[in-house]
């Protein structure tokens, strides 16, 4: 199993179509074999799906994540952990124990702290 964080500093990024990197974790036996930091650049909403499909990923952790992407991902086979916050190895340990705590039905929310910059309605997440 090959799992995606949306990744800065250590931590899970908070908005999945902004991130700039993922940090993946191959996955043998519940135990984590391998890890590496993939810089995606400006992939942008609609191209990261893709971009994580063509990694061989089957599940993503992330923090907000707008319902386009949601449903892309699906699409794909990706398995969707959104709403999560904090250390990404640490949400990747509890992810294979089976004690993550998640939001289910994530909606994106996190653009507004990007004031200015971002409006609503760029992207997928249109409804709130």
């Amino acid at each position: 199993m090959k799992i995606a964080v949306t990744y800065e500093d250590g931590s899970i990024f908070q908005h999945f179509g902004h991130t700039k990197q993922f940090k993946l974790y191959d996955v043998q036996e519940r135990i984590v074999v391998h890890t590496q930091i993939i810089e995606c650049g400006d992939c942008g909403h609609s191209a990261l799906a893709g971009f994580l499909k063509d990694l061989s990923v089957n599940v993503l952790i992330c923090g907000g994540i707008g319902q386009g992407a949601q449903d892309a991902l699906s699409g794909l086979g990706i398995q969707i952990y959104g709403g999560v916050d904090g250390n990404a190895d640490d949400a990747v340990e509890r992810l294979l124990q089976g004690s993550l705590e998640y939001k289910q039905n994530v909606k994106c929310t996190n653009h507004h702290e990007h004031g200015e910059h971002h409006r609503c309605g760029s992207h997928p997440c249109e409804k709130h």
